[in-house]
Protein backbone atom coordinates (compact mmCIF):
# COMPACT_ATOMS: atom_id res chain seq x y z
CA UNK A 1 0.00 0.00 0.00
CA UNK A 2 1.71 3.28 -0.86
CA UNK A 3 1.82 5.81 1.66
CA UNK A 4 2.05 8.83 0.01
CA UNK A 5 -1.32 11.17 0.48
CA UNK A 6 -3.75 10.54 -1.95
CA UNK A 7 -4.29 13.76 -3.16
CA UNK A 8 -0.47 15.00 -3.72
CA UNK A 9 0.23 17.37 -6.40
CA UNK A 10 2.35 15.67 -9.26
CA UNK A 11 5.90 17.08 -9.14
CA UNK A 12 6.22 20.55 -10.91
CA UNK A 13 9.52 23.15 -12.03
CA UNK A 14 9.08 25.68 -9.20
CA UNK A 15 8.88 29.11 -10.57
CA UNK A 16 11.84 30.44 -12.98
CA UNK A 17 12.20 33.79 -11.52
CA UNK A 18 14.73 37.30 -11.33
CA UNK A 19 16.67 35.39 -9.10
CA UNK A 20 16.82 32.10 -11.05
CA UNK A 21 17.70 33.99 -14.08
CA UNK A 22 20.42 36.10 -12.86
CA UNK A 23 21.80 32.79 -11.05
CA UNK A 24 21.67 30.93 -14.73
CA UNK A 25 23.09 34.20 -15.88
CA UNK A 26 26.05 33.94 -13.84
CA UNK A 27 26.92 29.95 -14.60
CA UNK A 28 26.57 30.74 -18.38
CA UNK A 29 29.16 33.13 -17.80
CA UNK A 30 31.42 30.75 -16.21
CA UNK A 31 31.11 28.67 -18.98
CA UNK A 32 31.46 30.78 -22.00
CA UNK A 33 34.53 32.88 -20.36
CA UNK A 34 36.43 29.53 -20.58
CA UNK A 35 34.73 28.41 -23.79
CA UNK A 36 33.05 25.23 -22.17
CA UNK A 37 30.35 25.19 -24.63
CA UNK A 38 28.97 21.84 -22.72
CA UNK A 39 28.80 23.50 -20.02
CA UNK A 40 26.89 26.22 -21.44
CA UNK A 41 24.19 23.92 -22.89
CA UNK A 42 23.95 22.31 -19.63
CA UNK A 43 23.13 25.79 -17.85
CA UNK A 44 20.03 27.25 -20.44
CA UNK A 45 18.92 23.97 -21.56
CA UNK A 46 18.83 22.97 -17.86
CA UNK A 47 16.93 26.40 -16.88
CA UNK A 48 15.06 25.67 -19.84
CA UNK A 49 13.81 22.09 -18.32
CA UNK A 50 13.34 24.05 -14.90
CA UNK A 51 10.47 26.33 -16.08
CA UNK A 52 12.57 29.24 -17.76
CA UNK A 53 10.61 30.45 -20.81
CA UNK A 54 12.42 31.16 -23.85
CA UNK A 55 12.82 34.49 -24.14
CA UNK A 56 13.60 35.25 -20.94
CA UNK A 57 16.95 33.04 -21.19
CA UNK A 58 17.56 34.38 -24.60
CA UNK A 59 17.85 38.03 -23.53
CA UNK A 60 18.50 38.01 -19.62
CA UNK A 61 20.59 34.81 -19.92
CA UNK A 62 22.35 34.79 -23.04
CA UNK A 63 21.77 38.59 -23.86
CA UNK A 64 23.36 39.95 -20.59
CA UNK A 65 26.02 37.22 -20.57
CA UNK A 66 27.35 38.80 -23.94
CA UNK A 67 27.22 42.39 -23.06
CA UNK A 68 29.33 41.59 -20.05
CA UNK A 69 31.56 39.63 -23.11
CA UNK A 70 31.81 43.33 -24.89
CA UNK A 71 32.42 44.76 -21.27
CA UNK A 72 35.32 42.48 -20.10
CA UNK A 73 37.12 43.18 -23.84
CA UNK A 74 36.56 46.96 -23.21
CA UNK A 75 38.30 46.97 -19.87
CA UNK A 76 41.33 44.61 -21.41
CA UNK A 77 40.28 41.58 -19.25
CA UNK A 78 39.60 39.17 -22.16
CA UNK A 79 41.26 39.18 -25.02
CA UNK A 80 40.45 39.31 -28.77
CA UNK A 81 40.24 35.55 -29.47
CA UNK A 82 38.49 34.87 -25.92
CA UNK A 83 35.69 37.14 -26.75
CA UNK A 84 35.12 35.43 -30.40
CA UNK A 85 35.60 32.04 -28.86
CA UNK A 86 32.63 33.14 -26.26
CA UNK A 87 30.56 34.57 -28.29
CA UNK A 88 30.69 31.52 -30.48
CA UNK A 89 29.53 29.44 -27.90
CA UNK A 90 26.62 31.82 -27.30
CA UNK A 91 25.72 31.53 -30.80
CA UNK A 92 25.42 27.62 -30.70
CA UNK A 93 23.54 27.58 -27.22
CA UNK A 94 20.94 29.59 -29.32
CA UNK A 95 20.96 27.51 -31.97
CA UNK A 96 20.10 24.85 -28.95
CA UNK A 97 17.73 26.57 -27.64
CA UNK A 98 15.76 27.12 -30.66
CA UNK A 99 15.62 23.72 -31.70
CA UNK A 100 13.21 23.08 -28.64
CA UNK A 101 11.19 25.83 -30.03
CA UNK A 102 7.47 24.39 -31.28
CA UNK A 103 7.01 25.27 -34.45
CA UNK A 104 4.46 28.30 -34.55
CA UNK A 105 5.27 30.80 -37.27
CA UNK A 106 3.23 33.04 -39.53
CA UNK A 107 0.93 33.98 -37.20
CA UNK A 108 1.69 37.51 -36.50
CA UNK A 109 3.31 38.20 -40.26
CA UNK A 110 6.75 38.02 -41.87
CA UNK A 111 9.48 40.12 -41.21
CA UNK A 112 13.01 40.04 -42.33
CA UNK A 113 16.19 40.61 -39.84
CA UNK A 114 19.79 41.46 -41.07
CA UNK A 115 23.04 43.17 -40.05
CA UNK A 116 23.28 46.14 -42.54
CA UNK A 117 26.18 45.41 -44.66
CA UNK A 118 30.17 45.91 -43.20
CA UNK A 119 28.48 44.74 -39.58
CA UNK A 120 29.87 41.71 -38.44
CA UNK A 121 28.18 41.96 -34.66
CA UNK A 122 25.96 39.13 -36.15
CA UNK A 123 24.68 38.15 -32.65
CA UNK A 124 21.93 40.59 -31.22
CA UNK A 125 20.17 39.94 -34.67
CA UNK A 126 20.09 36.25 -33.83
CA UNK A 127 18.55 36.83 -30.71
CA UNK A 128 15.54 39.28 -31.88
CA UNK A 129 14.92 36.50 -34.27
CA UNK A 130 14.44 33.99 -31.98
CA UNK A 131 12.49 36.24 -29.51
CA UNK A 132 10.14 37.62 -33.23
CA UNK A 133 9.94 33.34 -33.70
CA UNK A 134 9.09 32.38 -30.04
CA UNK A 135 6.67 35.68 -30.56
CA UNK A 136 4.69 33.79 -33.79
CA UNK A 137 6.61 35.42 -36.63
CA UNK A 138 7.34 34.56 -39.71
CA UNK A 139 11.38 34.89 -39.68
CA UNK A 140 13.91 35.36 -42.62
CA UNK A 141 17.11 35.88 -40.66
CA UNK A 142 19.84 36.45 -43.11
CA UNK A 143 23.04 37.08 -40.61
CA UNK A 144 25.67 39.00 -40.79
CA UNK A 145 27.20 41.50 -43.40
CA UNK A 146 24.30 41.86 -45.97
CA UNK A 147 24.67 44.30 -48.91
CA UNK A 148 22.06 46.28 -49.72
CA UNK A 149 21.09 44.56 -52.62
CA UNK A 150 20.84 41.15 -51.44
CA UNK A 151 18.69 42.46 -49.29
CA UNK A 152 16.16 44.03 -51.61
CA UNK A 153 16.51 41.45 -53.68
CA UNK A 154 15.49 39.18 -50.76
CA UNK A 155 12.34 41.57 -49.91
CA UNK A 156 11.27 41.46 -53.49
CA UNK A 157 11.26 37.84 -53.69
CA UNK A 158 9.61 37.53 -49.84
CA UNK A 159 7.05 40.17 -49.85
CA UNK A 160 7.87 40.83 -45.65
CA UNK A 161 5.81 43.31 -43.61
CA UNK A 162 8.82 44.61 -42.22
CA UNK A 163 12.60 44.53 -42.18
CA UNK A 164 14.75 45.00 -39.06
CA UNK A 165 17.74 45.91 -39.26
CA UNK A 166 20.63 45.80 -36.88
CA UNK A 167 23.91 47.38 -36.19
CA UNK A 168 26.20 47.87 -33.36
CA UNK A 169 29.06 50.17 -35.08
CA UNK A 170 28.92 53.95 -36.12
CA UNK A 171 30.45 53.46 -38.90
CA UNK A 172 27.97 51.58 -40.70
CA UNK A 173 25.32 54.27 -40.68
CA UNK A 174 25.81 55.43 -44.16
CA UNK A 175 25.28 51.92 -45.00
CA UNK A 176 22.24 51.39 -42.60
CA UNK A 177 20.73 54.81 -44.71
CA UNK A 178 21.28 53.42 -48.04
CA UNK A 179 19.28 50.14 -46.70
CA UNK A 180 16.69 51.64 -44.88
CA UNK A 181 15.68 53.93 -47.76
CA UNK A 182 16.12 51.53 -50.59
CA UNK A 183 12.95 48.89 -48.42
CA UNK A 184 11.13 52.36 -48.37
CA UNK A 185 11.74 53.01 -51.56
CA UNK A 186 9.37 49.67 -52.11
CA UNK A 187 6.97 49.97 -49.65
CA UNK A 188 8.65 48.17 -47.14
CA UNK A 189 8.70 49.89 -44.01
CA UNK A 190 11.96 49.50 -41.66
CA UNK A 191 12.56 48.70 -37.86
CA UNK A 192 16.31 49.40 -36.89
CA UNK A 193 18.42 48.52 -33.13
CA UNK A 194 21.77 48.04 -32.22
CA UNK A 195 24.11 50.57 -30.54
CA UNK A 196 24.79 52.36 -34.13
CA UNK A 197 22.06 54.08 -34.06
CA UNK A 198 22.67 55.55 -30.26
CA UNK A 199 21.17 54.60 -26.66
CA UNK A 200 18.10 57.16 -27.49
CA UNK A 201 17.77 56.68 -31.12
CA UNK A 202 18.83 59.43 -32.30
CA UNK A 203 20.73 58.19 -35.37
CA UNK A 204 17.84 56.19 -36.63
CA UNK A 205 15.79 59.61 -36.40
CA UNK A 206 17.86 61.23 -38.62
CA UNK A 207 18.42 58.05 -41.11
CA UNK A 208 14.39 58.65 -41.22
CA UNK A 209 13.86 54.90 -40.12
CA UNK A 210 9.94 54.12 -39.62
CA UNK A 211 10.68 52.62 -36.19
CA UNK A 212 13.85 51.94 -33.47
CA UNK A 213 13.42 49.78 -30.20
CA UNK A 214 16.71 49.87 -28.01
CA UNK A 215 16.69 46.17 -27.39
CA UNK A 216 15.21 42.85 -28.91
CA UNK A 217 11.75 42.99 -26.26
CA UNK A 218 11.39 46.29 -26.88
CA UNK A 219 11.41 45.40 -30.82
CA UNK A 220 8.98 42.80 -30.53
CA UNK A 221 6.47 44.46 -28.16
CA UNK A 222 6.35 47.49 -30.91
CA UNK A 223 5.61 45.07 -33.15
CA UNK A 224 3.27 42.98 -31.32
CA UNK A 225 1.09 46.56 -30.92
CA UNK A 226 0.53 46.76 -34.71
CA UNK A 227 1.99 46.86 -38.18
CA UNK A 228 4.25 49.59 -38.84
CA UNK A 229 3.11 52.50 -41.16
CA UNK A 230 3.85 52.11 -44.96
CA UNK A 231 6.87 54.86 -45.93
CA UNK A 232 6.31 57.63 -47.82
CA UNK A 233 7.30 57.37 -51.31
CA UNK A 234 9.59 58.93 -53.19
CA UNK A 235 12.01 59.17 -50.33
CA UNK A 236 15.76 60.09 -51.14
CA UNK A 237 18.67 59.98 -48.59
CA UNK A 238 19.52 63.99 -48.69
CA UNK A 239 15.65 64.56 -47.40
CA UNK A 240 17.30 62.90 -44.11
CA UNK A 241 20.09 64.55 -44.48
CA UNK A 242 20.38 67.55 -46.47
CA UNK A 243 23.85 68.67 -45.01
CA UNK A 244 25.31 66.23 -47.63
CA UNK A 245 24.89 68.54 -50.70
CA UNK A 246 28.28 70.13 -49.46
CA UNK A 247 29.69 67.26 -50.42
CA UNK A 248 32.28 67.54 -47.44
CA UNK A 249 31.36 63.68 -46.61
CA UNK A 250 32.11 62.49 -50.35
CA UNK A 251 35.44 64.18 -50.48
CA UNK A 252 36.94 63.35 -46.82
CA UNK A 253 35.44 59.55 -47.50
CA UNK A 254 37.69 59.70 -50.46
CA UNK A 255 40.58 61.25 -49.06
CA UNK A 256 40.92 59.08 -45.78
CA UNK A 257 43.47 56.35 -46.89
CA UNK A 258 45.74 59.55 -47.73
CA UNK A 259 44.63 61.17 -44.18
CA UNK A 260 46.00 58.35 -42.32
CA UNK A 261 49.21 58.33 -44.29
CA UNK A 262 49.61 62.35 -43.55
CA UNK A 263 48.68 61.85 -39.74
CA UNK A 264 51.17 58.78 -39.54
CA UNK A 265 54.43 60.74 -40.74
CA UNK A 266 53.64 63.45 -38.48
CA UNK A 267 53.61 61.36 -35.45
CA UNK A 268 56.49 59.30 -36.12
CA UNK A 269 58.24 62.88 -36.28
CA UNK A 270 56.41 64.42 -33.17
CA UNK A 271 56.14 60.73 -31.22
CA UNK A 272 59.38 58.93 -31.67
CA UNK A 273 57.75 55.72 -29.78
CA UNK A 274 55.05 55.72 -32.43
CA UNK A 275 58.37 54.57 -35.16
CA UNK A 276 60.72 52.98 -32.47
CA UNK A 277 58.24 49.73 -32.66
CA UNK A 278 56.95 47.97 -35.87
CA UNK A 279 53.52 46.96 -33.71
CA UNK A 280 53.38 50.43 -31.85
CA UNK A 281 53.40 51.99 -35.56
CA UNK A 282 51.11 49.06 -37.03
CA UNK A 283 48.69 49.56 -33.78
CA UNK A 284 48.89 53.33 -34.16
CA UNK A 285 47.61 53.53 -38.04
CA UNK A 286 44.77 51.12 -37.49
CA UNK A 287 43.73 53.26 -34.65
CA UNK A 288 44.13 56.32 -37.18
CA UNK A 289 42.01 54.62 -39.32
CA UNK A 290 39.17 54.07 -37.47
CA UNK A 291 39.48 58.18 -36.50
CA UNK A 292 39.53 59.44 -39.86
CA UNK A 293 36.45 56.71 -40.19
CA UNK A 294 34.46 58.12 -37.39
CA UNK A 295 35.25 61.64 -38.92
CA UNK A 296 33.52 60.32 -41.89
CA UNK A 297 30.42 59.02 -40.25
CA UNK A 298 30.19 61.92 -38.27
CA UNK A 299 30.25 64.31 -41.41
CA UNK A 300 27.85 62.03 -42.66
CA UNK A 301 25.49 62.16 -39.81
CA UNK A 302 26.45 66.07 -38.69
CA UNK A 303 27.57 64.99 -35.27
CA UNK A 304 29.57 66.28 -32.82
CA UNK A 305 28.66 64.15 -30.56
CA UNK A 306 29.36 60.75 -32.57
CA UNK A 307 32.67 61.90 -32.90
CA UNK A 308 33.72 63.21 -29.94
CA UNK A 309 32.30 60.12 -27.76
CA UNK A 310 34.24 57.96 -29.44
CA UNK A 311 37.39 59.68 -29.07
CA UNK A 312 37.18 59.54 -25.46
CA UNK A 313 36.06 55.85 -25.45
CA UNK A 314 39.50 55.40 -27.54
CA UNK A 315 40.92 57.49 -24.85
CA UNK A 316 39.54 55.02 -22.40
CA UNK A 317 40.35 51.72 -24.35
CA UNK A 318 43.79 53.11 -24.70
CA UNK A 319 44.15 53.49 -20.75
CA UNK A 320 42.69 50.21 -19.79
CA UNK A 321 45.57 48.54 -22.14
CA UNK A 322 48.35 50.27 -20.67
CA UNK A 323 49.22 52.38 -23.95
CA UNK A 324 49.75 56.16 -24.08
CA UNK A 325 46.92 57.82 -25.74
CA UNK A 326 48.39 61.11 -26.42
CA UNK A 327 48.79 60.77 -30.16
CA UNK A 328 44.69 61.55 -30.25
CA UNK A 329 45.26 65.39 -29.56
CA UNK A 330 48.23 65.30 -32.53
CA UNK A 331 46.16 63.26 -34.31
CA UNK A 332 43.80 65.69 -34.40
CA UNK A 333 46.03 68.74 -35.01
CA UNK A 334 46.99 67.25 -38.26
CA UNK A 335 43.59 66.00 -39.70
CA UNK A 336 42.55 69.89 -38.95
CA UNK A 337 45.60 71.06 -40.74
CA UNK A 338 44.89 68.65 -43.58
CA UNK A 339 41.17 69.94 -43.97
CA UNK A 340 41.21 73.32 -43.44
CA UNK A 341 39.49 73.84 -46.29
CA UNK A 342 36.28 71.90 -45.04
CA UNK A 343 34.28 73.85 -42.46
CA UNK A 344 31.97 71.13 -41.00
CA UNK A 345 35.05 68.45 -40.45
CA UNK A 346 37.29 71.54 -38.92
CA UNK A 347 33.97 72.05 -36.13
CA UNK A 348 34.24 68.21 -35.87
CA UNK A 349 38.12 68.01 -35.05
CA UNK A 350 37.49 71.38 -32.90
CA UNK A 351 34.75 70.08 -30.66
CA UNK A 352 36.57 66.94 -30.38
CA UNK A 353 40.09 68.29 -29.38
CA UNK A 354 38.55 70.43 -26.60
CA UNK A 355 36.47 67.39 -25.22
CA UNK A 356 39.40 65.30 -24.99
CA UNK A 357 41.44 68.41 -23.41
CA UNK A 358 38.95 68.46 -20.71
CA UNK A 359 39.35 64.83 -19.77
CA UNK A 360 43.09 65.52 -19.31
CA UNK A 361 42.50 68.45 -17.54
CA UNK A 362 40.08 66.50 -15.22
CA UNK A 363 41.97 63.38 -15.55
CA UNK A 364 45.04 65.81 -13.53
CA UNK A 365 42.96 67.17 -11.02
CA UNK A 366 41.29 63.84 -9.88
CA UNK A 367 45.41 61.76 -10.46
CA UNK A 368 44.21 59.64 -12.76
CA UNK A 369 45.77 60.21 -16.29
CA UNK A 370 43.98 60.02 -18.89
CA UNK A 371 45.81 61.10 -21.60
CA UNK A 372 49.16 60.62 -20.77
Amino acid sequence: MSTSPAHSAPDRPAPFGEAELRCAAEKLWEAVSCGDEYAAYGVVLGAHDEGADGESLLLDVIGTVQRRVGEEWAANRMSVAREHAATAVNDRVIAALAARRTPAEGRAGRITVACVDGEWHALPARLLAEVLRLRGWHVDHLGAQVSTAHLIGHVHRTGPDAVALSGSLATRLPAAHAALTSCQAVGVPVLVGGAAFGDDGRYARLLGADAWAPDARAAADLLARGPLEPPLSGHQPVDDLPHLVDQEYTMVRRDSSRLVRAALASLEDRLPAVRSSGDRRLHTAEDLGDIVDFLVVALYMDCEDLFTRFLTWTAGILTARGVPAAFLTPALDVLGTELKEFPRAGRLINHARQALNDSAVRAARSGSGVLR
